[in-house]
């Protein structure tokens, strides 16, 4: 299905989110389109690792964006690091990034390995909405437009990914999620001005 252009529902470990494949812009404009967003915000793309997503970065991953993500990899962190001139616009944030997340709920990581390149990891409720955290959530969200729902049970976590990007070899908090900053801080250094 996702690789016809279809999008797929499927659980990670904080909530609900809906794969496209991350190189079909046809499918990018359909989730936009779905979830009712605006594009120039980013959508964060679901990897295998750092070194799969290589393909998708404009410069050489920072020491401290390795460091985190051998420390919360996989898991609830999403790492922005500048994208490619390649990255489908829909997928760039306002600095220039990509997300980069990796899963570490069994369903998500399979599905991706499967795939066999970067899908799409955004929330899969309508914009404005709460999560879903059950499928059901989900096919309430979206009666129509999704090609499959993998139901993995309900999600227990309230939280969503904690968001932190790499300008060059500072890091910066852009939401905060799952995992508390002080977690973070004691593997990257965060300085007063990089919060928020």
């Amino acid at each position: 299905m996702l690789r016809s252009g279809a999008l797929v529902v499927y659980p990670t470990e904080t909530v609900y989110g809906i794969g496209a494949d991350a190189a079909d812009a046809g499918a990018i404009e359909r989730l936009l389109e779905l979830k009712g967003r605006e594009g120039g915000r980013g959508i964060s793309l679901l990897v295998e690792d750092l070194a799969s997503a290589a393909s998708l970065l404009a410069e050489a991953v920072p020491f401290g964006a390795h460091a985190l993500a051998r420390r919360f990899w996989p898991g609830p962190l999403t790492i922005v690091l500048p994208a490619a001139a390649s990255v489908a616009e829909a997928l760039v944030g306002p600095g220039g990034g990509v997300g980069l997340r990796c899963s570490s709920d069994p369903m998500a990581s399979s599905l991706v390995r499967c795939f066999g390149g970067p899908l799409t990891s955004t929330s899969a409720n309508v914009s404005g909405q709460a999560p879903a955290r059950t499928v059901e959530d989900a096919r309430r969200s979206f009666p129509k437009g999704i090609g499959a729902f993998l139901d993995g049970g309900a999600r227990r976590d309230s939280s969503v990914s904690t968001v932190v990007e790499f300008l060059g070899s500072r890091a910066y908090l852009r939401r905060a999620g799952a995992i508390d900053m002080a977690d973070l801080a004691a593997v990257v250094p965060f300085s007063e001005d990089c919060l928020g």
